[in-house]
């Protein structure tokens, strides 16, 4: 058994093996139906005030733009307001929600969860080094909330809810995994007014950062191992995202990839977005 996994180790986290990696990401199946149907009108709201104001003391951004959180700093009253908000979270009937309440609530729940789940496990070097079995794969298959009487993991929100439901590419620059090359945690909460800019403004400052999108002194293109993990919610095929990547792209980036009809590399540094680590 151990012959067989060294070289499968070895694989994912030496190499990166980003087709096996995009191979054992779940399907964007529907998990409930009930969260395809929204409200036409606002008679619910979702108070994130107190994750706004632990975001605003924990979050961080350093000299490369990556935003940190402080993980090590936060205080016990701090960590129970945290988990004060997500047992709100719990308790709000999000099929009433608008569509745009929807997306922000799952966004949110999904980003403050894996704060918790990271504060119950720190110190650690990176989210993979939270295992619930052999491989480093990380805490997203676990049971980590209950929605409307559904118990859900990380994985469920993402990809049984968020991305069959709302076929929005732009939420991977919203949910943040904890991760260095994952797109910045953001300093605030999301929320349903000014959704669509929040999402634009996202995807803009993920691709013109070199985490995102960057060419090389030798002219080679790397971008993050994101367009390839959900290259389906992207376009179709490499060139497809080749051209979303450019249409955002600020000028300087955007002349480097016109022409490009392939990636030459993917790449993704899992080491904890900690406000304690060394800049990347």
């Amino acid at each position: 058994m151990r012959r067989l996994l060294a070289p499968l180790l070895l694989c994912l986290v030496a190499s990166g093996c980003t087709t096996i990696e995009r191979a054992t990401l779940p399907e964007p199946i529907i998990l409930d139906q009930r969260w395809q149907i929204t409200a036409d009108a606002d008679r619910i709201r979702v108070d994130h005030g107190s994750w706004d104001g632990f975001l605003e003391r924990y979050v961080s951004t350093d000299a490369a733009g990556v935003n940190r959180l402080a993980y090590g700093r936060v205080t016990p009253d701090d960590r129970a307001i945290l988990q004060g908000y997500l047992k709100d979270l719990q308790t709000v009937p999000v099929s009433s929600l608008t569509r745009a309440r929807q997306l922000a609530f799952w966004i949110n729940l999904y980003n403050a969860k894996t704060v918790d789940i990271v504060l119950d496990a720190y110190p650690v070097a990176s989210i993979l080094d939270i295992r619930d079995g052999l491989l480093p794969t990380g805490p997203w298959k676990r049971e980590a909330v209950t929605v409307e009487g559904r118990t859900l993991s990380l994985n469920d929100i993402e990809h049984r809810i968020l991305r069959p439901v709302f076929r929005e590419p732009r939420i991977h620059y919203a949910l943040n995994c904890a991760a260095l090359s994952c797109p910045n945690l953001a300093a605030r909460a999301w929320r349903a007014e000014g959704l669509e800019q929040s999402l634009s403004d996202a995807e803009r400052a993920y691709v013109n950062d070199p985490r995102g999108v960057r060419i090389e002194a030798d002219g080679t293109l790397v971008v993050s191992k994101i367009y390839a993990w959900f290259r389906e919610d992207f376009g179709d095929g490499e060139q497809a995202i080749l051209s979303r990547l450019t249409a955002v792209a600020d000028p300087s980036l955007r002349a480097g990839l016109e022409g490009r009809s392939r990636v030459d590399r993917y790449a993704y540094d899992w080491a904890l977005n900690d406000a304690g680590a060394a800049t990347p």
